[in-house]
Parts: structure tokens; C-alpha cells; sequence
């Protein structure tokens, strides 16, 4: 194998093709986490040199090449990444550490930006070798919409995380009605 690669940080990227939820579709397999990062023409020319697998996007008619980018996989078998969603609540900043089993919203949540870590993975098959790369850490900057955030301020009917319906089947609830005192 080549020389060591470090891991590679790349900070203010813009996330492509998102697949957190590891859905099956016309080019991932099902469990297969993952998504893709736009990178700057810079950053691409020296993971190309790195061996880092840098695609490019067909470019558009203003454009003589495409953007590039790299595929990123998740996997959550040996050593977890790390993943954060920085969003707002009632005008201040907070930091949601994602679970696996809740990654799927990141499918499809408004995405301003994203500071990534990649873990470099060097391969040979058959003669041919490159870099894939693994998520270490992903934190990502959710775009807030103006809108939903003005009623931020008001709380959310039932405290925002209880259900206002009982579940049929609970053994424990009697029924009754509500009257005035």
C-alpha cells in the first residue's frame, strides 16, 4: 500500500446526495448509509492526488467541469461517527447528537452547511487501489426557516414531545369526561 493518508476535515461543505435512512434506490443497497460532499476545486485536486475516490457532476452549461465530489459511507459496525445537528430553539443554539436509529431525519431537513472528518480507508482489488471514504464526525448546521421560527416563543401543545392520543388497548386508562370545577 501507499503511504499513509490522514484523515481529511473539510468544514463549510454543501451535503449531496443524502441517503442517511440507508434506503434501497437505483445506486445504494439497503442498510447502506451515506451521502456525498461537494468539494472546492482546490480540495478535489489534492484528494485526487491523495487517491481519495473524487467524482465529478456533469456540468451545467456555464460550467467547463463539474463539480466534484466524494461519496461519504456511515457505518455504525466498529467504530461509531459522530453526528450532531446544530439547530435553534427560542433563538438559541443547540446541538442534537444523532442516534442511528434517528439518522433519517437528516434526509430531510433544511441543510446550510456542514463541518465533516473523513476516515480514509485504502483499498486494492485486482490490481486497482484508492481511498474510500468513512464518516468520523458530521455536524450539521440546519437552515432555519424565518417563518416557523417567529412562533418559536409558544409552546407546543402537550409539552412538544407527549402524545395527545392515548393508544387503544391501555388496561390501566378509565374512561370519563372533563367537567368544570
Amino acid at each position: 500500500m501507499a503511504k499513509r493518508i490522514p484523515t481529511k476535515k473539510l468544514e463549510g461543505v454543501r451535503i449531496l446526495f443524502r441517503n442517511f435512512s440507508g434506503e434501497e434506490g437505483q445506486y445504494n443497497r439497503k442498510g447502506d448509509r451515506n451521502f456525498a460532499i461537494a468539494l472546492p476545486e482546490d480540495e478535489a485536486v489534492k484528494m485526487l492526488d491523495e487517491g481519495w475516490n473524487v467524482k465529478r457532476l456533469k456540468p451545467r452549461e456555464d460550467e467547463e467541469l463539474g463539480t466534484a465530489y466524494v461519496s461519504v459511507a456511515i457505518n455504525f459496525d466498529r467504530r461509531p461517527p459522530v453526528i450532531t445537528l446544530v439547530t435553534k430553539r427560542m433563538g438559541d443554539d443547540i446541538q442534537i447528537h444523532m442516534p442511528e436509529d434517528q439518522l433519517d431525519a437528516l434526509d430531510w431537513i433544511d441543510i446550510a452547511y456542514a463541518d465533516v472528518t473523513l476516515n480514509p480507508f485504502q483499498w486494492e482489488v485486482n490490481g486497482n487501489t484508492g481511498v474510500k471514504a468513512y464518516l468520523k464526525s458530521l455536524v450539521v448546521i440546519q437552515e432555519i426557516d424565518e417563518i416557523l421560527a417567529k412562533y418559536d416563543h409558544i409552546p407546543v401543545a402537550g409539552g412538544g414531545s407527549a402524545h395527545l392520543a392515548i393508544e387503544a388497548g391501555d388496561e390501566d386508562v378509565l374512561e370519563g369526561e372533563i367537567v368544570d370545577d
